[in-house]
């Protein structure tokens, strides 16, 4: 699950979640290969985060399981298929903690509490990280959650272009794509062609000449080979895609996306205590969005694990006292 399936999304969630959840039963939640149980002294109690099944958020799981058990927390990782089921598990506190992304978690709320069309509608989100976060805290609140404080991280949709495209043609910036008059194909998702954050708010925003969609995924080998053979010429990723050989990434300097920036949800009852807050506001503090490119280059492209890659990362950071 990657950048589009979290944004896109958020506007089907409601309509996905009954039959998600009806699936879910009781075999929903499953212990990763990098369980954490039995870590940590556990004096401070136990504590479970929750992982959705994508690198990233394996590696963030791995990262708040490694934190919290230095400080004394037995902690476990569990990872769940998606956000329709992890969101309500959470509520429930069989999950006490996961990492989210502000806009995506906040647009999720929004479309589960005011109805499915209501982030389209309506939206909660935007590119001002404070006031998504704002906007989240109020739609959490109720559901029993707690909203920690967001930090640099941020994983959000990002424009590529080859390398070559970009010197021939002086581009640093949407808007010089914009300004260049290029007609441009995108590789992306079907989606592109009907979401705000691509197609459409790339023409009325940056006044960018699409001519179509070529539907080869969000940051897919394929979609970065095509920008290579000039198939296409740009394609669709994340601002946490670490294989961008021969590509460069475009400044999305008018904000079209939303502020997906990586913060914890936990449960209010269950780890909302400032202690928690604590050790998780330090490694967020930290965190920056090449941090979060480089830990999943490390585990896709040389095959390390999420928890020792998390490790690794921790140490070098000060961040483990044992």
């Amino acid at each position: 699950m990657r950048k589009t399936s979290r944004t896109a999304g958020a506007v089907l969630a409601v309509a996905a979640l009954v039959g998600s959840l009806a699936a879910c039963g009781g075999d929903s939640l499953e212990k990763s290969e990098g369980d954490q149980k039995g870590a940590g002294s556990g004096k401070k109690g136990s504590l479970t985060i929750g992982a959705a099944s994508f690198t990233e958020a394996k590696v963030l799981a791995e990262l708040y399981a490694q934190a919290l058990a230095d400080v004394g927390y037995k902690t476990s990782i569990t990872t769940v298929k998606n956000r329709e089921l992890y969101e309500p598990s959470l509520e429930k506190g069989e999950i006490d903690i996961v990492p989210e992304y502000a806009a995506t978690i906040a647009e999720f709320l929004n479309a589960k509490v005011n109805g499915p069309k209501a982030p389209e509608e309506k939206p909660v989100a935007s590119s001002d990280v404070n006031a998504t976060v704002a906007a989240l805290t109020r739609l959490a609140e109720p559901r029993g959650l707690k909203v920690l404080p967001p930090g640099e991280a941020v994983d959000q949709n990002t424009f590529a272009v080859s390398k070559e495209f970009a010197e021939k043609n002086d581009l640093k910036t949407l808007s010089d794509l914009g300004r260049s008059k290029l007609k441009v194909k995108i590789a992306a998702g079907d989606e592109c062609e009907v979401r705000p954050f691509c197609a459409p708010g790339l023409k009325a925003t940056y006044g960018i000449d699409v001519t179509g969609v070529d539907p080869k995924g969000v940051g897919t080998p394929q979609s970065k080979q095509a920008l290579r053979d000039g198939t296409v010429q740009l394609a669709l990723t994340t601002t946490t895609d670490a294989v961008l050989d021969g590509l460069v990434l475009l400044e999305d300097d008018k904000k079209l996306q939303n502020a997906d920036n990586v913060l914890p949800v936990v449960n209010a009852k269950d780890a909302g205590s400032p202690e928690i807050a604590e050790a998780l506001g330090k490694l967020t503090k930290v965190l920056t969005t090449a941090d979060l490119a480089e830990l999943n280059r490390k585990v896709d492209a040389e095959r390390a694990k999420p928890k020792d890659a998390a490790r690794e990362y921790l140490e070098s950071k000060g961040l483990l006292n044992s």
